[in-house]
C-alpha cells in the first residue's frame, strides 16, 4: 500500500495554514533580527510567531535558509517591478517618491545589519544570493532619476550607482536603527541626500 503523501510535499499546493505560518515566521524573524541582531534565537522566533520549533524547521531547515527568506522578501519589497511608476504617481513627483522609497530602503538595510553574521554564513553556503542586490537597487534608483529628469524634480547628471553608494554609506554607518520610528538623525540624513539630488531652483 502506498504511503500517504505529506500535506506540503513537492508538487502539491501548500495549505493556507502552512502559508500563514510561513508568513508569521518571516514577520517574527524580521522583528527579531532588527531588535536583537544575530543574537536572535530560532526558538524565540517560533514562539513569537505562535508556532512550534518543528514548524519553523519544516519551513526553514536551517538558520541560513530563514535568513535567506527574510533577505529575499525585504529585497523584493524595495525592488518590485513597477514600483517607481507606482510611487511617482502616488507622491506627485519623482523627488518625493525617491524620498519615500528611501524609508523602505532604510528598513531593508537595518534588517541586513541585524543579521549580518548569518548573511555572511548564508552567502558562504549559497543560501543567500546577494550578488544581484546592487544591480536591482541601482535599477530602482536609476528609475527614480530618469523620472526626476523627466518631471524636472531631480538632477540628470548623476549615475544611479553614485546615489546608491551615498545611500548605503549613510545607512550602514547608522547600524541597526529602526527606520519605522524614523529617528531624527535618519530623517535628516535622508533629507540631505535628496536635497542634493533636487534640481536647483531658478534664480
Amino acid at each position: 500500500m502506498a504511503s500517504a503523501v505529506s500535506r506540503d510535499s513537492p508538487g502539491r499546493r501548500p495549505r493556507a495554514d502552512s502559508l500563514r505560518n510561513r508568513d508569521r515566521l518571516l514577520t517574527a524573524a524580521r522583528k527579531a533580527f532588527l531588535s536583537l541582531g544575530d543574537e536572535a534565537s530560532l526558538e524565540a522566533i517560533a514562539r513569537d510567531a505562535g508556532v512550534g520549533i518543528g514548524t519553523l524547521y519544516r519551513h526553514f531547515p536551517s538558520r541560513e535558509s530563514l535568513v535567506a527568506a527574510v533577505y529575499e522578501g525585504e529585497l523584493e519589497t524595495v525592488t518590485a517591478p513597477g514600483l517607481v511608476d507606482e510611487m511617482v504617481a502616488r507622491e506627485g513627483s519623482a523627488a518625493q517618491a525617491l524620498r519615500s522609497w528611501m524609508n523602505q530602503y532604510a528598513a531593508f538595510v537595518a534588517t541586513k545589519h541585524g543579521m549580518s553574521d548569518a548573511l555572511r554564513a548564508g552567502m558562504a553556503s549559497g543560501d543567500v544570493q546577494a550578488g544581484r542586490t546592487r544591480q536591482l537597487v541601482n535599477g530602482i534608483v536609476g528609475g527614480f532619476l530618469a523620472a526626476g529628469a523627466a518631471d524636472g524634480s531631480l538632477r540628470a547628471d548623476l549615475a544611479a550607482d553614485v546615489v546608491t553608494t551615498a545611500l548605503v554609506g549613510v545607512l550602514w554607518s547608522l547600524g541597526r536603527t529602526d527606520p519605522d520610528q524614523q529617528p531624527e538623525q535618519v530623517r535628516q540624513l535622508l533629507d540631505l541626500i535628496v536635497s542634493g539630488l533636487r534640481t536647483a531652483p531658478p534664480h
